[in-house]
């Protein structure tokens, strides 16, 4: 009896695995604030951390954690792309969005591009355990704002059509406008890298979202992203041989 309950001592003693996350953001001083707040939780722990998309996504595929807490604003390239390509990456980790944007163009981007959970940087630490927690046992997470401004087709998981016929019309000039918005710039910021004038540029843009029948900034970056016009490295304009890349949907 007493080794029985000996027995039952030790397997009692075992701590339950805890979850592994990884904590993606540009600034140095927020990862070490999320690392501190993160840490405190006996069930989670922080596998690594990353400041851009190509050192989070190298790290992601060696560590395979189970959750990757992520900004959208991140240097050189799109946090909608980060979002897509960690499915590619580590099929199992799931994700969640932690962002200053309330915007319903933005929210709905990033769960088509992938999001298992959105929480706005204004929510307080429960707020934030909560949404770790609930993404991580594989639950989609919305904090009140940002649930009220989705229809119940996100909740579902649904995927907006995209228009690779559009795609297929746009000029050259229009392609790298594209993908300029697709990295975040304005368009001041693109008359400028492309010697342009903004009213050129506004002209474009209001060409290509026209062809491409896309409303938002949010929804042309998603589209760039999930077929490979923006200009990355990772990512081949393949639309002149009518053939979009292969980016998995999440």
């Amino acid at each position: 009896m007493s080794a029985m309950i000996e027995s039952a001592s030790i397997v009692a003693a075992v701590p339950k695995s805890r979850t592994r996350i990884v904590v993606v953001e540009a600034h140095a001083i927020l990862r070490e604030g999320l690392r501190a707040l993160i840490e405190i939780e006996p069930d989670l722990e922080i596998a690594g951390d990353f400041g851009g998309v190509d050192d989070a996504l190298a790290g992601i595929y060696r560590l395979q954690p189970d959750l990757v807490l992520t900004y959208l604003a991140l240097p050189g390239s799109s946090g909608f792309e980060l979002l897509l390509e960690i499915k590619r990456v580590a099929p199992h980790a799931r994700t969640l969005v932690l962002t200053a944007n309330d915007g319903e163009e933005h929210i709905r981007a990033a769960l088509n591009a992938g999001a298992d959970g959105y929480v706005l940087k204004y929510a307080n630490r429960a707020q934030l355990m909560q949404a770790i927690r609930t993404v991580s046992a594989g639950q989609r997470f919305l904090c009140g704002s940002v649930d009220s401004k989705i229809s119940s087709e996100y909740h579902s998981g649904a995927e907006p059509p995209r228009n690779l016929a559009g795609a297929r019309g746009m000029t050259g000039r229009e392609r790298q406008v594209l993908a300029l918005i697709a990295l975040g710039e304005s368009n001041k910021a693109i008359a400028r890298a492309l010697a342009l004038s903004v009213k050129t540029i506004e002209k474009h843009r209001s060409n290509l979202m026209r062809k491409l029948d896309l409303h938002n900034a949010a929804a042309v970056t998603l589209f760039a992203v999930r077929n490979g016009l923006t200009g990355h490295p990772r990512s081949a304009a393949s639309f002149d041989a009518g053939q979009p890349h292969n980016v998995p949907a999440g």
